[in-house]
């Protein structure tokens, strides 16, 4: 292949690169500072070259077929070999993009109170941090490293346990003291329950309530009707706004009940059974330097909460 040919389908590579990453035609062209019908005329040519349809298109999206998502899969992973070809040598600061997806309360209870401790640390690598209650896009390229809370249970991505967590009720010291709720679950009845409708992956909206009411055997005791959000730190916002009782997640809450915002009227916090913080990430053979520094930052401030915690 001459190197115009070489370099024709390099630029097409490119252009397809970027709309796969965005699945957007116009925001592919925005990253490359190209018009979305430059990016498109491209796009055709490499498929035409290849003899293969890359992408779907939809009436207001595109997104790559089976061959496309193989291509780029290949793609990634000889991008990947040169990234850690070009990775600096031991000792010095490793350089490079993370897109980190996480759930939005643990991202904003426990991980933006630590990022400055990062950007410190690691100044030359750019933490791209996105959130969201669905699954990472690791396909897409819109995800290299995700941070959720789950049972641990995911088919075809490595994964590490991060920390454990520990749940209880929580509720404002006015809220308690209106209902006469400290140290007597069976006055929950007339209480409002705050439910995460999102609390994992195919949980029910008021599964963190329930796992803790068997526990204690006080099912009966559960009203019907509450409030349902779709994030744990909106429970616990909720919750030190008088406005009910919150199954609080230590990991979140413990800044609240340190400022007496929040008290736990029911007893202390118990394990939350098979539910960690996890992070998850694609199977390759090692993660990239940068990758591998936010993995291990992250274990890092994992393991100093727990310590401080007594976990």
């Amino acid at each position: 292949m001459d190197a115009r040919r070489r370099a024709s389908i390099s630029r097409c590579t490119a252009a397809s690169r970027a709309t796969a990453t965005w699945t957007s035609t116009s925001a592919g062209a925005a990253e490359l500072c190209l018009t979305p019908s430059a990016v498109s005329h491209r796009i055709a040519r490499l498929e035409r070259a290849l003899d293969l349809r890359l992408f779907q298109r939809l009436t207001r999206s595109i997104r790559l077929t089976a061959d496309g998502e193989r291509i780029l899969a290949a793609l990634e992973a000889g991008l990947a070999e040169i990234e850690s070809a070009l990775s600096p040598a031991a000792g010095q600061e490793p350089v490079g993009r993370v897109a980190l997806h996480a759930h939005p309360s643990i991202a904003q209870c426990w991980l933006a109170p630590r990022l400055a401790e990062f950007a410190d640390r690691h100044p030359r690598i750019a933490l791209d941090i996105r959130t969201g209650n669905e699954d990472p896009d690791f396909r897409g390229g819109r995800a290299d490293l995700a941070l959720c809370y789950s049972d641990g249970h995911f088919p075809g991505l490595a994964s590490i346990k991060l920390m454990d967590e520990e749940m209880a009720p929580v509720c404002s010291p006015g809220y308690a003291e209106r209902h006469a709720l400290s140290g007597a679950p069976e006055r929950l009845a007339g209480c409002r329950l705050l439910h995460d409708a999102q609390a994992w992956r195919h949980a029910a909206h008021d599964a963190e309530w329930m796992l803790w009411a068997q526990r204690r055997g006080c099912e009966a005791s559960l009203p019907q009707a509450g409030l349902t959000l779709d994030r744990s730190d909106l429970c616990l916002a909720g919750a030190a706004g008088h406005a009910g009782v919150a199954i609080g997640r230590r990991r979140l809450a413990q800044p609240l009940l340190d400022s007496g915002q929040l008290m736990l009227p029911l007893g202390g916090f118990e394990p939350a059974e098979r539910y960690a913080y996890y992070l998850a990430y694609p199977l390759r053979a090692a993660p990239s330097p940068p990758l591998q520094a936010v993995i291990d930052w992250l274990r890092r401030c994992a393991n100093a909460d727990m310590s401080q915690s007594g976990n």
